[in-house]
């Protein structure tokens, strides 16, 4: 089982900037994968940006240039640092980390989620 934990969500104005931090423990494969989603109120979850642990990324076209996904494998940590925040930024962020074993996928665990709300 992984537990999967997230932190540093907020309210800040337009063109702001958050950082936000999760943190993943238990049984955690080597060939995995953590990832920041989002979902809007009357939307579905989306996809921001995820990192394979060797270091490979993919963002969503609406944050590219503006968040940048880091990871510290030691600790079993990712982080989304969110700049020049838009008010369509706001949603519910949700930390998932996937676990892929020799034959594939193996399973997917979420965190509880982070409120960020970007607002005047």
């Amino acid at each position: 089982q992984v537990h999967v934990v997230e932190s540093g969500g907020g309210l800040v104005q337009p063109g702001g900037s958050l950082r936000l931090s999760c943190a993943a423990s238990g049984s955690i494969f080597a060939g995995n994968v953590m990832g920041w989603y989002r979902q809007a109120p009357g939307t579905q979850r989306e996809l921001v940006a995820e990192m394979a642990y060797r270091g490979s990324t993919d963002y969503a076209e609406s944050v590219k240039g503006r968040f940048t996904i880091s990871r510290d494998g030691a600790k079993n940590t990712a982080y989304l640092q969110m700049n020049s925040l838009k008010p369509e930024d706001t949603a519910v962020y949700y930390c998932k980390l996937t676990n892929y074993n020799y034959l594939g996928y193996e399973a997917a665990y979420w965190g509880q989620g982070t409120q960020v709300t970007v607002s005047s």
